[in-house]
Parts: structure tokens; sequence; C-alpha cells
């Protein structure tokens, strides 16, 4: 695939429009379901671990379908992918919109849906960076980063508004609709062209890296019920080990073998799944561990919140939604003002600026994780959270696509979306993990060192938790408690211990988000260090201006 002449008329902002009307379809599936989650479970019969698991799920089948993706609009042709890819999640949507059982869920949410935003998102980004050029460029992919933050924006609140008055369920119907009303403008969209012969599908390559990425999320995942180390309920225990660890680093091996099948291939004259050139150009690269993070941090905070805030506090899902709206207004106005904001400061230095504003949003909710909500200084720090993450992605997508030539645009946006969909998986598994481990080690220790519970309540509190921990309201515990005929003394001491134990598990999640932030300072150091100007001669071309940063690398 190749970019249209360089004499063509300037296009007009319908494309964008399509384009930016599926970027919304696609975002708004990873926030509008985390409000949902207490009544995911109760339509279900299920716990919040297996809702988790169904989240993260979506997000992995797209991570390691992303390469495999990109490369398939390379062979269909953008445009075709595109529409073919908003079929197949139409699809998944119409069968989520009735799904009768958790596998049905699966099928639909996490699989179809997946499948479909795996050709759609590649495909996407390498149209914008097809139809449009120079400064116009950066302000379409300034655009899409704002409609990501407005669907994050509308996620909460469409996804709490329709389970409180209606069902979960018109969210998914409602998705149909706007997927018809897109492939009804495709036709606005530039046609495909072909100059050069059609590359071939590597499906070794695609098998291994579903395979590793997979491994990897699944044994974070996992490691809440099968153990870090010390086995929980491992399945097996090799060395005495929990399977974790292995599970782990089988899916590194994996990838490493998937590097060298790819090497082989270029030496043979063969079309890799991904040119590993590509990790030679340092803004790449950097552009590329800056998403990853950024999802990481943000899906696993907008798992935590909705856990804190229903139930902690009891807020229903509208209400959840709502309390979370400043973190997608701040996201949406940040990120729709990248393009202003990169005429007079650099994409590093509003990246680094961005990651700051989250270690200051994290370190002041975690003070506002109390049995009562402090509003105002809650609402702040969630406003700091969503300030932070549109400076992020305002620059992102074109500091990842400006590195590369026309003809490499679909790798990097198969690249692009991997590490963005990783992260979000990687967010949900490894701190929804966290939250799981400090919830049952603070509940045992609290309960076994408080004098009104005996040893013998206390140890089998211990069992029970280590077999089961997850989060559920107080009125549960207490219920679950009278049930078992324990007395109302020491009912209501393990209930007030587990209710502690539920904040101290949610103050561990977003510790470890304030951690990847931090280390994710190092990481920005090869982003463009220059702001673009509509004089730079450079400006036209932003492959040459990204990989000309003081901190890059050569093209490769």
């Amino acid at each position: 695939m190749v970019d249209a002449p360089a004499d063509r008329p300037v296009p007009g902002w319908g494309p964008l429009v399509v384009l930016s009307l599926a970027q919304f379809v696609m975002v708004l599936d990873q926030s509008v379901m985390n409000v949902s989650i207490s009544q995911l479970v109760v339509d279900f019969d299920t716990t919040v671990t297996v809702i988790q698991s169904v989240i993260t799920l979506y997000s992995l089948v797209m991570a390691t379908l992303m390469l495999t993706g990109g490369k398939v609009g390379d062979l269909l042709g953008r445009r075709r992918a595109f529409v073919s890819g908003l079929v197949i999640y139409a699809v998944g949507s119409a069968l989520t919109a009735g799904a009768w059982s958790v596998g049905a869920l699966v099928t639909g949410w996490s699989v179809l849906e997946g499948i479909g935003a795996a050709l759609v998102l590649p495909a996407l980004v390498a149209l914008i960076a097809t139809t449009y050029e120079g400064p116009r460029r950066v302000a379409a992919f300034g655009v899409i980063g704002g409609v990501s933050g407005a669907g994050i924006a509308a996620g909460p609140i469409i996804g709490g508004w329709f389970t409180t008055e209606l069902s979960w369920r018109w969210v998914f119907v409602g998705e149909v609709v706007l997927v018809l009303v897109i492939l009804a403008t495709a036709r606005l969209l530039p046609a495909d062209r072909r100059d050069r012969p059609m590359p071939s599908l590597d499906w070794v390559g695609s098998v291994l890296t579903v395979v590793g990425l997979g491994m990897i999320v699944l044994g974070i995942l996992q490691a809440g019920d099968w153990g870090w180390l010390a086995p929980r309920s491992s399945p097996i225990t090799p060395f005495g080990f929990s399977l974790t660890p292995f599970v782990v680093a089988g899916g590194f091996g994996v990838l490493a073998v998937f590097v060298r099948w790819e090497r082989h291939r270029i030496g043979r004259g063969l079309d890799p799944l991904v040119d590993l050139d590509l990790f030679s150009l340092a803004p790449l690269r950097a552009g590329l561990m800056t998403m990853l993070s950024m999802n990481t941090i943000l899906l696993g905070v907008f798992f935590t919140l909705p856990l804190y805030l229903q139930v902690v506090l009891g807020f229903d899902a509208l209400e959840t939604g709502v309390r979370m709206l400043p973190i997608s207004v701040a996201m949406f106005v940040l990120s729709a003002s990248g393009p202003r904001l990169v005429r007079r400061f650099s994409p590093r230095s509003i990246v680094r600026t961005g990651f700051v504003a989250l270690c200051l949003a994290v370190v002041v909710m975690m003070w506002t994780i109390q049995t009562d909500l402090r509003g105002l200084v809650f609402g702040v720090a969630l406003t700091l959270l969503g300030a932070g993450m549109g400076l992020i992605a305002s620059q992102i997508g074109n500091v990842v696509q400006g590195s590369v030539g026309a003809d490499r645009r679909s790798e990097a946006g198969g690249l692009q979306f991997t590490a963005q969909q990783l992260g979000s998986s990687l967010g949900t598994a490894l701190i929804g993990t966290v939250l799981v481990a400090a919830l049952a080690s603070a509940s045992i220790n609290l309960v076994n060192a408080d004098d009104r519970i005996d040893d013998a309540l206390a140890g089998q509190f211990t069992v029970a938790v280590t077999a089961n921990a997850t989060f559920v309201p107080d009125e549960q515990v207490a219920e679950a408690l009278a049930v078992a005929g324990v007395d109302d003394v020491s009912a209501g001491a393990i209930t007030e211990n587990y209710a502690a134990a539920q904040l101290t598990a949610l103050k561990a999640g977003l510790l470890l988000a304030l951690f990847i932030a931090l280390a994710s300072l190092l990481v920005t150091r090869h982003l463009p260090d220059r702001p673009l100007r509509p004089d730079d001669p450079a400006a036209d071309d932003p492959s040459l201006r990204l990989s000309d940063s003081r901190g890059g690398g050569s093209r490769g």
C-alpha cells in the first residue's frame, strides 16, 4: 500500500469523521462495562474474577491479533480490512447483546469483537496517515486522541445509565447501530491502491505471537488464583512452585522463537509478520513503550475505581459513571489540544508532563481511598489523572506513525495497537491480581491479629479467603457469616477487618500504578524533543521530523 500522490487535492475532513466514529466505538467497550461489573456478576451468577477475565480476554484477543490484523490490511487493502473488521465486530456486539451465559459473553464480546477490532484499528491509523499530511496529519491524530478520550468519557456514563435504567445489553445494540452508520459512510475513505506485489501472510508468526502474548497475560491473570511463586490453587506445582512463573516464562520463550522465525523468513526473502528493523527506530520504540504503560495504568485504574465506588461505597452503576466523569472530560479536552500544544512544546515534554500528572493523581487518590468519599479532593485527583492521560494520548499516535514511511504504516499501526491492547489487558490482569492478593493477605493478617476472633474461627477464615478472595459488599460478608452461625461479635469483627482490608488492597493496586508511571518516565527520553512548527522544513514529513530527534535512531 502506498500514499496518494503528493499533488493530490487536499482532502476534506469527511474521512476523519468516519474514522473518528469507528475509534469511538472501539474504545467504548474498554470503559463502558467496568461500571457494570457488579450487575454482570449478578446476571451471570459468577464472580468479579470471572468478569475480570472476560474484560482482560477482550483486550488480549486484540493484542495478540493486531500484528496479523495490520498485515491483513496490506493483503486486502486498508479500506477492505476496515470494513471487514466492522462486520465481524457488529456480529460480536449482537451476540453480546443477547448473551445467555458467560460462554456466549466471551464469544461475542471477547473473541468476535476482539477479532473485529484487530482488523479495524491498524487500518484506521494507516488510513489517517495515508489521507492527511504534515500539520493536518498532526491535527487528525489529535482528533483521534480526543475521540479516544470521548469514548472513555462516554463509557462510564453510557454503561452506568443503561445498566441502572434499562440493561447493559442495550449498549451493544447501540454499537451495532453505530457500526451500520460507519459502514454506510465508508465510501468516504480513500480507495485501496496497489502498485507493488501483494505480501504473503506469515501464519506461523501469527500463531507464535498469539501463543506467546497469550501465555504471558494468562500467567499474570491467574497469579491471583495460582499464586506468584508459592502455590495456592495451581493445577500443577512444578518443583513445588506455582505454575505462574513457568507460564509467563514460557510466553517469553515463544516470543523469542517468534523473533528467530521472523529473521529466518527475512533471510529467505519472505515477508515477515513484522519487520524487526522497525525496532531500531528509537522514537518508535519509545512511543510503543509509552502506549503500553499508559494503557496499563488507565485500564488498571478503570478496574480499581468501580470496585471502590460500587463495592466499598455502594454506588450504583450510573453514580459510578458520574463520579468518574472528571477523568473522561479532562482526557478529552487535553487529547484534543495536542495539535496546539505540539506547536509550542516537544512531544517529549508533553508526555513527561502527562506522566508527572499521573503520579500526582495516584498519590492523591490513595489518600482519598477511605470509607467515606472525599468528593472534592477525589474529583481533583480524577481530573489530574484524565489530564495526564490526555496529554500522553495527544502525542503518541503521531509519534508512532510519523516514525515510519508510508509503506510501513500498517505494520506500525499493528505494533501501536498491540502495545495499547497488551497494556489494557495487563492493566486489568496485573493490577486486578495485585488487588485480590492484597485483599487476601490484609484480611487474613487483620483477622488473625484481632482478639475478638478465636483461633479456630480465624483459621477457618484463612482457609476460605486463601481459596477464594474476592471483592464483595460488607453486607454480603455479614450475611454469609450469619448463615454459617458465627456469633454477632465475631461476625462484626470479621466484617470490619474485611472492609479495612479492601481499602488496603485498593491502595496496593494504585501503588502499583504509581510505580509504573514513575518507571515510564525513563522510556520517554527517545521521544521527539522539539515542537512542530508550521514553517519547519520537516513539517510536511513527520517521519523525518521524528526520526531526527536528538534521542532518535537511524531509520533502519
